[in-house]
């Protein structure tokens, strides 16, 4: 962002009192009319670009940690959250994080849009960019970032968690990649389809912990290949696609002994961050990051999958 510059006055008095009538003085006033007194045109800010990011539920998650970076380095936020899904894990619901990430987020200089959308219906993703756009502008970059995730191996999976894994994970991402890509115009001046004008960007978080976590696993592989797709497929609009796999990353869902023996599979010795995720996402968001494309990512450290 460009610092505005200060308009200045001219400095330039007459050297002697004028001796003619008033009407005869200099053509150039000794105190100029404000709009007048300025030697270039003051420039306005640029506007920050949208990212809509999903799954921004808790304060300690990624998605959070996502929306923190992406802040930082410019973007306003529009998010999404559904409490219910937090109420019936393990963790529980955070109580009035929307509200104090939001704040967070506003305090580092981004315009934000808290959504609260239940992704299992099919017509969530349109409401979401609706209020997206009419509270904050276009979206430029959407972050799929929200899971469904109840552990169930092969033989104890039911039908209902499988539908679920698939509506969230799987279906609501394709039905919000489909409205960003229907949606999208590219910045002011920007050719789409032409080498180095991506401008558009989609990212998603994906795992591959299957075993034991079917229905998640699977859904996330699914997610996987729309993404994949949307690179090439949405690639006239100017839009990259990539996604992410960041590890194990800790936000409260491990118990002490995963936790040892996550951290023991890593060569660096420690657990992912939301942070790392964040870095990462930022990037790839940023115009430095826009060869990067149709990509699955792996974040992890080094960690065995």
């Amino acid at each position: 962002m460009t610092i505005n510059e200060q308009p200045s006055a001219s400095s330039a008095q007459p050297s002697e009192p004028a001796s003619e009538p008033a009407s005869e003085q200099p053509s150039e006033p000794a105190t100029a009319p404000a709009s007048a007194q300025a030697s270039e045109p003051a420039t306005t800010a640029p506007a920050r670009p949208v990212a809509l990011i999903t799954g921004v539920g808790r304060s300690i998650g990624i998605g959070a940690g996502i929306a923190r970076q992406l802040a930082a380095s410019g973007w306003d936020i529009a998010f999404t959250y559904w409490t219910p899904y937090d109420r019936r894990m393990e963790w529980g619901a955070e109580d009035g994080a929307a509200g104090s990430i939001a704040r967070e987020l506003e305090d580092a200089g981004a315009r934000t849009a808290a959504i609260e959308a239940d992704l299992t219906g099919p017509d969530a993703p349109i409401r979401i960019f609706d209020e997206a756009e009419q509270r904050l502008g276009p979206v430029t970059a959407l972050v799929l970032s929200h899971a469904e995730s109840v552990d169930s191996g092969l033989l104890d999976t039911t039908v209902e968690a499988f539908d679920r894994h698939f509506a969230v994970n799987t279906r609501a991402s394709w039905l919000l990649i489909r409205e960003y890509g229907l949606r999208f115009r590219g910045e002011p001046g920007s050719k789409p389809g032409e080498p180095g004008t991506a401008t558009g960007r989609i990212v998603a978080l994906t795992s591959d912990h299957t075993v034991g976590n079917l229905p998640y696993g699977a859904s996330k592989g699914a997610l996987d290949r729309i993404t994949l797709a949307a690179a090439h497929e949405l690639a006239h609009l100017g839009v990259t696609a990539n996604v992410v796999n960041p590890g194990p990353v800790d936000t409260g869902w491990m118990n002490d002994e995963l936790r040892d023996a996550l951290t023991q599979g890593t060569p660096l010795g420690r657990l992912g961050t939301p942070r790392d995720t964040a870095h990462l996402v930022d990037f790839l968001c940023s115009p430095q990051g826009q060869w990067v494309n149709g990509q699955l990512l792996k974040s992890n450290g080094g960690a065995a999958s």
